[in-house]
């Protein structure tokens, strides 16, 4: 089983996660997405594969969002996302890819519907 995990090592729902899926004897890719964030297609994929609306997996209290707009409800979801890659610290962590589905790691053992 392929495991990925966008991951955030300062985060500690992150770490929560990591070991939560590493307990289940997996070895996750892990992507530190602060250093290689999704490009917009890696995460439209991400955000369909959730059902979730940019916006919906966005950290609202982050310093770009405000700097950006980014609540301005006229922007578009391609105007959304790419604000996000240009600035992946928006994006919410951890999330875990398994099996072509993906889980937001709020709490850390959402993640275990998709192991």
């Amino acid at each position: 089983m392929s495991v990925t995990i966008y991951h955030n090592p300062r985060c500690s729902k992150s770490r929560e996660t990591l070991e939560l899926i590493r307990n289940k004897g997996i070895e996750p890719e892990i992507v530190e997405y602060l250093k290689s964030p999704p490009d917009a297609a890696e995460l439209k994929d991400i955000l369909a594969k959730l059902g979730m609306e940019p916006r919906d997996l966005m950290r609202r209290k982050e310093a770009p969002y405000a700097e950006k707009n980014l609540a301005d409800a006229g922007l578009s979801t391609d105007a959304l996302v790419a604000a996000m890659v240009e600035n992946p610290i928006l994006i919410e962590r951890p999330i875990v890819l398994s099996g072509g589905k993906a889980a937001l790691g709020r709490p850390p053992e959402s993640v275990l519907e998709i192991l």
